[in-house]
């Protein structure tokens, strides 16, 4: 089955467990802290320049939000976490958001968990890991931003990263938003693991 990445809808915006979709379709799902550019690596991997909003400041995905793929799949945008100038109590709306949505485990079938390849994750970005660890689900890192370091540097980062979330180095795949490095490998893995052939 060929997906056509160019037929991509916005479906709609879920603030609690009711509005997520009630289909069967598989769901790709991205998760990352705030500032560590979700909308800009949805956006290219969807080779599309504002299909998910990238804000100026960070914390602009404030609802789980779901994307039909050409009516093969959906892209779930989970809201970034760690945003400091949000207020208390809307951090603590999207982190009920997102348990009630990792508490229903059909609601994810690939995860896609976006971290800054130039920094070691955060006490954050390990909670995150392991939800996709507790719940069995297949998912890939991705350290954007590669394009900001040395060629050298990558792979003592990408080390880092797999140490301090205590995941396999083969799952993480170095990322540019900005030139489209490592698009094709991260769309290979969504397609494999949802069975969706080339």
């Amino acid at each position: 089955m060929t997906v056509n990445l160019n037929k991509a809808e916005f479906i709609r915006s879920a603030v609690k467990n009711a509005d997520f979709p009630q289909d069967d379709l598989k769901r790709v799902v991205f998760a990352g802290k705030s500032n560590v550019g979700k909308s800009s690596v949805i956006n290219r991997l969807l080779n599309r320049k504002n299909f998910a909003r990238v804000g100026a400041s960070p914390g602009k995905t404030t609802h789980i939000n779901f994307f039909l793929i050409d009516k093969a799949f959906y892209l779930v945008d989970l809201p970034g976490y760690g945003y400091a100038k949000v207020s208390q109590q809307e951090r603590e709306r999207w982190g009920r958001l997102i348990e009630e949505f990792f508490a229903d485990e059909r609601q994810i079938s690939f995860g896609v968990f976006i971290v800054d390849i130039r920094h070691k994750p955060t006490e954050n970005d390990i909670i995150m890991a392991e939800c996709f660890k507790g719940l069995g689900v297949p998912f890939c890192v991705v350290a954007n931003k590669s394009d900001k370091l040395k060629k050298s540097q990558i792979e003592p980062a990408l080390e880092l990263i797999a140490d301090t979330l205590d995941i396999s180095r083969d799952i993480i795949i170095p990322f540019s938003a900005e030139k489209g490095d490592g698009r094709d490998l991260v769309l290979e893995r969504v397609y494999f693991n949802l069975s969706l052939g080339e």
